[in-house]
């Protein structure tokens, strides 16, 4: 019986009940609650039972039901009202839409393309595995409602990542069931005739990989999912496309390939079909599209106006890329001959030699391994504009990535920062919406403070007994799925009685749930068992745990981890306090996030690149307690929850967990249990309110989605475009100019160096208010003066004979002084700090085209630098 293949039938549903295929067609039901009502009331008994999905709601609805909501007129009207919201919200201008009405700005991008390897959308579109595709999802719902014209791109994956049960010895089992794309919230892309829109890929050994579109509606945003799994492809071809993150690596790279280079050709069909405007700019959600920079080198090259390298500076100019681990290990990176093999031979890319493909993922610097071909630093190489998801996560970045810069200190490595935001309306629970809306009209007053503090004018019984809401639902629901999970285990109805007391909706409520890679330290709780048993069972302010998530299929110590914690959890004197839920997906995600009263987060830091189910919980009233690690290192105020203190520089990780792990205890029993339980007269723990209150206005206008995609756009898509257009003004020959132009500095570049430099005209001693005067003398061998800028650095000297902090002051040429080759540069600094300072002068490469002097990683400092070194010392 395991060859029955699935296929899905569809009810076909009366006239004037039509609409409600158009509802269920468009996730924007996913975050908006007067649609999903409108769905509950078809049948609220079925609507319960598909897990509150639409499309199996209408395909198992009965036609008697549907004949009696024809025939009811207030139905009908909540229908019609429905299908008007939409329309409108579909069709009206919004923030995106304003910006181009504003003649003080620049035009926006016409359109932009997003490419990510999973999205988390709704748990009935199982095509994510944690933070970065929920990111991705999040990303294009928040798009939408600002009215971004923006294109998703990602893979359909049949099996998705993974559906994760439990062995009665409590190891993580995999089950990856498929899915019938029939069955869900999608439509194929058909061209202009109706025939299915086809993508290929050329691969070795004269192979031809295809694929289908499906088209997925995000509200205003198609989302394009490229599918293998078709019978024009063999059944190892049809396997591409199987689950996410698996397989070995010609596996990955195949996936990759589709990804990035098909998926440029189905935004280019999609758009041909559409009419949709063509982006100006791509942007790389982590380094699995990294190709995509590679397909449209190749279009220009294919148009034939461009040779390769100035298809490459064509390229960069409109393309972001966004990296999302703080770690080598978390980047994808093949093997070279793997790579070689797929742009050599019959799949050699004409105008596209393979050694320049192989060189934009060398890692040609100190400490890479020259064996592998690394994604991300062909992302970064493809793409003129790079960003972490976090400010402390940029930092981390600079470090990581400075060997694509040499010669620069990592404050100065061109990688930026947005940070992570999470969709509102998605995560936060339908009474807190409701709550909000009551006392905040107008949606746009939430992203600024005065919005939340009109949120915290609620009565403060009223929130509490909002929180107890969301707390007592997260009790039935994790009942519920401890109850299958067992059984699942193999327990017996008769043995389970004791699971009808488990948790209390009246006791504090810890939150932690995430992936179980081990730097995010699923066990660091169980370091004092004692200590938490005590706090588990405290007699008068107990506290009780919420704990999921997955480990990868391939990572056996994250197995153990989860092994770990759940013998804890099945332990008899604890197991009403402290529960491990299986199966970590969104709904369980928001019942987590929404129900919480703490969320915890103890990574080792910096090992978080940001986090978000914190900014989460924070938006339904929770408060978190995190090492400040990510966003929490960025946003935590003292008020706003707790900092988990961590013990940096501590090498023994026994040692640094048994600190960590102390202070942790230390917070609960001291400050968060106490709080918590501190009520008034009137039954309400005023302090702990507080807190919730501050927390919301401190954090409510950082952590929207909407934010972080309005940084995107300003910041980093505007600019792109803006280069683009700046660099193809006058058709190819912009980008011929820029292309010759950095072949000309890099092949003079080893002629530049600083002659000689003095400094002109200060007082002795040196006082704050004067100036540091100087005048260099420098070869610039066969450039120019505009070539090229010329500065003097100015700062205080560290321990590490560096400067700490400098700041930066351009000299000019002086037309008046050359002999030959040598050209004198003049210019002045502000002496306007005290303490013992240092100055030094370096000589950069200059282009108006460039987007940062540190782009091509250029640099000339004096030889040897020790000769700039000593102090001054200003009073």
């Amino acid at each position: 019986m395991k060859a029955i293949r699935r296929f899905t039938v569809r009810t076909v549903l009366p006239d004037d009940l039509a609409p409600l295929g158009r509802l269920a067609a468009n996730l924007r039901w996913s975050w908006h609650a007067a649609t999903r009502d409108l769905f509950a009331a078809v049948d609220p008994r079925l609507w319960a039972a598909v897990d509150r999905d639409p499309i199996r709601l209408l395909g198992e609805v009965s036609g008697e039901r549907l004949a009696v909501l024809a025939a009811d007129p207030d139905f009908r009207a909540r229908l019609d009202a429905a299908t008007a919201d939409l329309d409108s919200y579909l069709s009206e201008a919004s923030w995106y839409q304003g910006l181009g009405e504003d003649p003080a700005r620049p035009e926006p991008p016409r359109a932009v393309a997003y490419f990510s390897a999973e999205y988390g959308l709704t748990a009935t579109l199982p095509q994510y595995s944690g933070g970065l595709g929920i990111l991705a999802g999040d990303h294009l719902k928040s798009a939408s409602d600002l009215g971004v014209p923006l294109i998703g791109v990602g893979l359909l994956y049949r099996h998705g990542y993974f559906s994760q049960t439990l062995s009665p010895e409590g190891w993580q089992l995999e089950d990856y069931p498929e899915i019938d794309p029939h069955s869900l919230p999608m439509s194929r892309l058909r061209d202009s005739d109706g025939a299915q829109v086809r993508i290929a890929l050329e691969l070795p050994d004269d192979r031809t990989l295809t694929a289908h579109v499906w088209v997925v509606r995000v509200g205003r945003v198609p989302l394009l999912l490229l599918d293998a799994y078709h019978e024009d492809n063999d059944l190892e071809l049809r396997g591409v496309t199987d689950r996410l993150y698996g397989g070995g690596n010609e596996h990955r790279l195949r996936q990759e390939l589709l990804l990035g280079v098909g998926g440029i050709r189905a935004v280019r069909a999609y758009c041909a079909v559409s009419g949709h405007p063509a982006p100006e700019v791509c942007h790389m959600n982590e380094g699995h599209a990294g190709f995509l920079g590679l397909e449209r080198v190749r279009e220009y090259v294919a148009a034939g106006e461009l040779g390769f390298d100035q298809a490459v500076e064509a390229t960069r100019a409109g393309t972001v890329f966004t990296t999302h681990t703080p770690v080598p290990a978390g980047i994808d990176r093949f093997p070279r001959d793997l790579v070689r093999r797929h742009f050599s031979g019959d799949t050699a890319i004409d105008g596209v030699p393979v050694e320049r493909i192989m060189a934009l993922g060398e890692e040609d610097y100190p400490d890479g391994d020259p064996g592998v071909f690394n994604m991300a630093v062909m992302g970064m190489r493809l793409a003129q504009r790079v960003n972490g998801v976090s400010r402390l996560h940029g930092q981390v970045s600079r470090e990581m990535f400075r060997g694509l810069w040499p010669g620069f200190d990592a404050a100065e490595v061109p990688i930026t920062s947005v940070t992570n935001g999470v969709h509102a309306r998605t995560w936060i629970a339908d009474e807190a919406q409701e709550l909000a809306g009551r006392l905040v009209a107008d949606s746009e007053e939430f992203l600024v403070p005065d919005g939340w503090r009109k949120v915290t004018g609620a009565s403060e019984r009223e929130l509490w007994e909002m929180r107890r809401t969301l707390r007592g639902r997260l009790v039935d629901d994790a009942r519920d799925r401890l109850r299958a999970s067992w059984r699942h285990r193999g327990a017996s109805d008769a043995e389970l009685g004791w699971i009808d007391d488990v948790l209390d909706p009246d006791i504090l409520t810890i939150g932690f749930a995430r992936r179980v890679p081990s730097y995010k330290r699923l066990t660091l709780m169980l370091h004092d068992r004692a200590r938490l048993r005590a706090m588990l069972r405290h007699p008068r302010h107990p506290i009780q745990i919420v704990i999921a998530g997955k480990a990868h299929p391939a990572d056996e110590g994250g197995k153990r981890l989860i092994q770990e914690i759940i013998r804890f959890t099945d332990e008899a004197d604890v197991r009403h306090r402290i529960v491990f839920l299986p199966d970590y997906d969104m709904g369980l995600a928001a019942s987590l996030v929404q129900g919480c009263d703490v969320w915890l987060n103890n990574p080792l830091r910096p090992l978080e690149a940001c986090g978000t189910s914190g900014m989460k919980s924070a938006l339904n009233g929770g408060l978190n307690l995190s090492v400040r690690d990510g966003w929490w290192d960025e946003w935590f105020d003292g008020s706003n929850g707790w900092s988990i203190p961590t013990a940096n520089g501590v090498a023994d990780p026994d040692r640094r967990d048994a600190l960590e792990s102390a202070a942790l205890y230390d917070l609960f029993e001291e400050q968060v249990m106490p709080l918590f339980y501190d009520h008034d007269d009137s039954g309400l723990p005023k302090r702990w309110l507080e807190m919730v209150k501050h927390t919301l206005v401190s954090l409510g206008p950082k952590v929207l989605a909407t934010r972080m995609v309005r940084d995107y756009v300003t910041e980093l898509y505007q600019g792109a475009a803006d280069s683009s257009r700046r660099l193809t003004a006058d058709g190819p020959e912009g980008v011929r100019e820029l292309a010759a132009w950095k072949q000309r500095v890099v092949r003079s570049w080893p002629g530049v160096h600083i002659e000689h430099v003095e400094v002109v005209g200060v007082e002795e001693p040196p006082q704050v208010g004067g100036e540091l005067k100087v005048r260099a003398t420098l070869v610039l061998g066969d450039l120019d003066p505009a070539d090229v800028c010329v500065e003097i650095a100015l700062g205080r000297v560290d321990t590490a004979q560096r400067l700490s902090d400098p700041v930066f002051a351009r000299l000019d040429p002086d037309d008046a002084v050359r002999d030959g080759p040598l050209v004198r540069y003049t210019g002045s600094m502000p002496l306007d700090r005290a303490g013992t300072c240092g100055y030094t002068l370096r000589v950069l490469p200059s282009h108006p085209m460039l987007s940062n002097p540190a782009e091509m990683g250029l640099v000339v400092v004096p030889e040897p630098p020790e000769s700039m070194a000593e102090g001054i010392v200003l009073r």
